[in-house]
């Protein structure tokens, strides 16, 4: 397994771990980790950014006693 890939699946673990109290709380903790994992593999911030926020808030909406 390549670095990048080792460190794609850390961002997408601690992005599911960024849970907020509200809807806006868990879109910013998801979206800063998906820029930061995208800034570390090269990619894009803005896409990093979006996917993150999505899934995070995703994951905690479908999740809410994990959060």
């Amino acid at each position: 397994m390549s670095i990048r890939n080792i460190i794609l699946a850390l961002g997408a673990t601690v992005g599911l771990a960024a849970c907020g109290d509200t809807i806006a709380e868990q879109g910013i903790g998801g979206a800063a980790v998906g820029a930061g994992t995208a800034a570390i593999t090269g990619g894009s911030l803005a896409q990093g950014a979006a996917i993150g926020a999505a899934a995070n808030v995703g994951y905690c909406q479908l999740n809410p006693g994990k959060c």
